[in-house]
């Protein structure tokens, strides 16, 4: 236990920036100017009940596949009881873990982290996740530099089910043996299985052609010109509609198309 609460403190105090979404509700819940960021931090933040703590730091403090990457790494096939996270919350808060914020103008402010903030960070690290013998085999047989992911993926709640856990084994199974595993493929299934919940790998592959075909009309609508709002503007680019297309937006669902169409082989 002594090395996870190690792990997590590391992660709690790495350096942070203040993002875009913490800087509007700064200055839209405490009149906050950019400017003002870091004086509120060392002066007010401190005064500030517990729940105003939650909600200014956690767009900050909730942790991302990346961060449970980390923890599944640490962990692997084992588990942490949702019945001693409060002792780990407990362990973090008295340390004391401190926060490391970072303005735009490069400054760093420490923030003693309260116990509301580290227990959304536990409490959404999948500390209670499990993976099956059979998957940890296979994530054993990918390239190391991809274990940390392929482990936090494996540990996601979507895969207690027997029938969706069947899915990733599939995947994992036919990818490797065609050599086609990558971590951005085993992301992009986690996302589409979370998202949709297919019951089963039939229902899976029943939805695939639907999705291809939705997404070659969307590709296709997304290059076609775009119409002019007038016919006066329209000559004003000579005719021609020479603005930019959402290139990255189009690389995207290109990138998905191409992905369901490895994923319905290996299925």
């Amino acid at each position: 236990m002594q090395s996870l609460i190690e792990v997590l403190a590391a992660e709690l105090e790495r350096p942070r920036e203040i993002t875009p979404q913490v800087m509007k509700y700064l200055d839209g819940t405490y009149g906050v100017e950019r400017d003002q960021i870091g004086s509120f931090l060392h002066d007010r933040l401190p005064g500030l009940e517990d729940v105003e703590h939650e909600l200014i730091l956690s767009p900050l403090f909730t942790p991302r596949l990346a961060d449970q990457a980390i923890v599944a790494e640490l962990l692997g096939s084992s588990s942490v009881s949702k019945a001693e996270w409060p002792g780990v919350i407990e362990t973090l808060a008295m340390r004391p873990t401190t926060a490391k914020l970072v303005t735009e103008d490069r400054k760093t402010y420490a923030a003693p982290l309260r116990s509301v903030a580290i227990e959304r960070f536990v409490n959404r690290l999948r500390l209670d996740g499990r993976i099956s013998p059979e998957i940890m085999e296979l994530i054993n047989r990918v390239p190391a530099a991809d274990r940390s992911m392929l482990k936090a993926i494996a540990r996601r709640a979507i895969w207690e089910n027997a029938n969706r856990g069947e899915i990733l084994q599939r995947y994992l199974s036919a990818a490797l043996k065609n050599g086609s595993f990558t971590t951005s493929d085993a992301v992009r299934l986690l996302n589409l299985i979370e998202d949709y919940q297919p019951a089963d790998i039939g229902a899976l592959e029943a939805r695939i052609p639907r999705w291809e075909k939705a997404l070659e009309e969307d590709i296709a609508a997304a290059q076609r010109p775009k119409p002019f709002f007038s016919q006066s503007i329209q000559e004003m680019h000579g005719g021609d509609d020479h603005r930019q297309r959402d290139d990255a937006r189009i690389l995207t669902k290109q990138e998905l198309l191409e992905f369901l169409g490895r994923l319905r082989q290996e299925l």
